[in-house]
């Protein structure tokens, strides 16, 4: 066998030791394997999805080994958009095998249905080795190869076969760990500017209290001209503003999942649910503290902007993690 084998346990304890990794969804690996005169080759492709969905190509008369084929890659993966394709040579030659059976089943069929309805054409020799089953690889392991009556050998081509996609997994996993290290970074930058955000916005706001009863004393004065304010009332309504106005409890909300976003980003395992859910919970409390904004000149438009920006970071992060598995 020319191909390199799995990981021995000396490498399985290595990679165990590493500190562990988002992982993002995008990648593409292959694999190449020869072993009792067949050449497998097998390439995987994965884009992002909510789950998994696996799609597999395998060469006519190789529909047998597909349940295993599918069971290693659920093994390995989680969630994705996942395109296998096997490719299958023998070292029997390079020419091709024409089922002459299925041929001439093909042409008695098209012959009946000319002579039925009248028809004059002749069949197209080129549209004939098109059709499937016609035209198939040397030793394919099909009903007409004879190796289907060697159970020892289709059990060796199985494992040969699950064995080269383990190949292209592997070398998967490493790309996307790559580019899920990539992701990390990028989130965490973005994470760091919303940090920076917040601190600015709780400064703002807490600087803005006092405007508030101000802006109702001018408004009430405003209305009522020369008569008499009543000093409790005042307090009360501003108090009352004060709090409707109040954005304390979402800048701690905020603060609080942004630090929960930052400690799964340093994790592993299948964080893309979660932090999708994360950032949904982040999402809420910006438009609720936008809501909230009072219109107090330059600090009020200063929120307002800040908020804007938060909000616009956490979209960037939402980016991010549609590719994080």
């Amino acid at each position: 066998m020319t191909s390199s084998s799995p990981m021995n346990t000396a490498q399985a304890a290595g990679k165990s030791s590493e500190r562990p990794t988002v992982k993002s969804m995008t990648g593409f690996a292959q694999a190449r394997a020869e072993q009792d005169g067949w050449l497998l080759r097998v390439s995987i492709r994965s884009v992002n999805h909510r789950f998994l969905d696996l799609r597999v190509r395998l060469p006519e008369g190789f529909e047998a080994f597909e349940p295993a084929v599918r069971q290693v890659v659920r093994d390995r993966l989680r969630r994705g958009h996942v395109d296998i394709t096997v490719y299958a040579e023998t070292g029997h030659g390079t020419g091709v095998e024409i089922r002459r059976d299925v041929a001439e089943a093909y042409l008695k069929a098209a012959e009946d249905l000319r002579r039925e309805f009248g028809l004059s054409r002749e069949p197209d020799l080129s549209a004939l080795l098109r059709l499937p089953g016609v035209v198939v690889a040397p030793g394919a392991p099909g009903l007409a190869s004879g190796l289907v009556a060697d159970e020892e050998a289709l059990e060796r081509l199985n494992r040969q076969i699950a064995g080269c996609v383990g190949q292209a997994l592997d070398r998967l996993e490493e790309m996307r760990q790559i580019e899920g290290k990539s992701l990390a970074q990028e989130m965490h930058t973005l994470l760091a500017a919303i940090k920076g955000r917040t601190a600015e916005l709780a400064e703002l706001t807490e600087r803005s209290r006092p405007a508030y009863a101000m802006r109702l004393k001018m408004r009430l004065e405003e209305l009522l001209g020369t008569s008499q304010l009543d000093l409790a009332r005042l307090a009360q309504e501003a108090a009352l503003l004060a709090e409707r106005a109040d954005v304390s409890e979402e800048l701690a909300r905020l603060r609080s999942h942004t630090d929960q976003f930052a400690t799964l980003v340093d994790g592993a395992g299948e964080l893309g649910k979660k932090l999708d859910f994360l950032l949904q919970e982040m999402q809420r409390e910006a438009n609720t503290l936008l809501s909230k904004t009072p219109g107090l000149g330059p600090d009020g438009l200063a929120i307002t902007e800040l908020g804007l920006q938060v909000k616009s970071e956490i979209e960037k992060l939402r980016e991010q993690v549609q590719n994080v598995e």
